[in-house]
């Protein structure tokens, strides 16, 4: 069969769903090797191969939405553009799919499956597989009144996950503070503004671009938002936080970052999530003196405390959504409320959504360079 490109480049190879003799023909991009920089299309290729029958206990699941996240590039992460080893396989990431056959006790034909199974059409699960690689968090089937599907990898499922953690439960933010949060119209940046403005908070959101600071304060109800790509971040944002940081939430580092440390307040908190902007930072050979500082090394330079370490109540911490997510009965209670929230028109979500698995890696591309709107997805099919 003929192969098509798309936009940037990737080869992609259409099939249709069943080969000749009946089989499920699976579609899956592999890491061809590992970035160097920014990911390029031609660092991942398409691989097609049918899918066997499936055996006792295994189910036959059909991807319906995958989630792009920074992490899957992170140069701290475990994701696969980080390993040699692991090029050639699957590259990860959260889904939800739908269950076509089943053999598998207590799985039924049309269930959602919350799962882990990557950038891939179709996939071969049991009962026993994990999220996130997490032994706590094995597969789940989707409560859909909760909300719809696509928020299981979203404001219901990671990105919500990490923005209570680590505000409520890392940060535990308190009425009257100052909040500042970097990413703000991202995934996880427009919930944790929301989620402090819940909890009576002053809220000043960091985003890049007038239509994007405009979602924060007109849309999500953040008290102002600074354009860092306006010029002056410095000035502006201290002009925007007049008493000071009391709560950072650290999304993406650099100058942001810089921008913010002048302006934090004795008693602060800073909850790390990650740092976007230097994943793509081709550092990992370059001499020790020259590579970059983390905001983890950053905030040490500058005397912060690590929060807990011999009972520090302040400083900063690295922090993982997993904290909360593989913990039951909290889990199940923060989707709850959130859910909940979201229903009584308290906490809004934005998602950007591709279609197809040809999108992907356009994309994850594309959201490292700060051009989604909200929650990368997928919709596969």
């Amino acid at each position: 069969m003929k192969s098509v490109k798309t936009r940037q480049g990737l080869a992609i190879e259409p099939v249709e769903d069943r080969a000749r003799g009946g089989g499920v023909v699976n579609r899956r991009i592999v890491l061809k090797r590992n970035p160097e920089g920014e990911p390029k299309p031609s660092d991942f290729e398409v691989v097609t191969e049918e899918v066997p029958p499936i055996a006792e206990g295994q189910m036959l699941l059909r991807t319906k939405w995958l989630t792009l996240d920074p992490y899957m590039r992170g140069l701290d992460a475990s994701g696969p553009m980080n390993n040699e080893r692991s090029v050639g396989s699957t590259i990860v990431g959260g889904t939800v799919s739908e269950v076509v056959e089943s053999r598998a006790r207590a799985w039924n034909e049309g269930d959602l499956v919350v799962g882990y199974y990557g950038w891939q059409e179709y996939s071969v699960g049991t009962p026993e597989d994990l999220q996130w690689g997490n032994e706590a968090m094995p597969i789940e089937k989707w409560d859909g009144s909760l909300g719809p599907p696509s928020t299981a990898l979203g404001i219901l499922g990671m990105t919500g996950y990490a923005a209570y953690a680590g505000l409520l439960n890392v940060a535990t933010v308190k009425t009257g503070e100052t909040v500042v949060v970097s990413a703000a119209s991202g995934a996880v940046g427009q919930v944790v503004g929301q989620l402090a403005k819940i909890q009576g908070c002053r809220v000043v959101g960091i985003a890049g671009g007038p239509r994007k600071c405009a979602f924060c304060v007109d849309e999500l109800g953040f008290d102002a938002c600074i354009d860092y790509k306006a010029g002056d971040l410095s000035t502006a944002l201290a002009a925007a936080v007049p008493d000071g940081i009391d709560v950072y939430f650290e999304s993406v580092g650099g100058e942001v970052l810089e921008a913010v440390i002048p302006l934090l307040n004795p008693g602060c908190r800073v909850p790390v999530a990650g740092w976007v902007s230097q994943y793509n930072t081709p550092s990992n050979n370059a001499p020790w003196e020259q590579q970059q500082a983390t905001p983890l090394q950053r905030l040490r330079e500058v005397g912060l405390n690590e929060l807990g370490y011999e009972g520090s109540t302040d400083g900063f911490r690295f922090f993982h959504f997993n904290e909360l997510a593989a913990r039951q009965p909290d889990a199940s209670e923060a989707l709850r409320t959130m859910s909940g929230w979201i229903k009584e028109g308290k906490l809004k979500y934005r998602e950007s959504i591709t279609h197809g698995l040809d999108s992907s890696v356009d994309a994850f591309i594309g959201m490292l360079r700060g051009e989604n709107f909200g929650k990368t997805m997928v919709q596969i099919s």
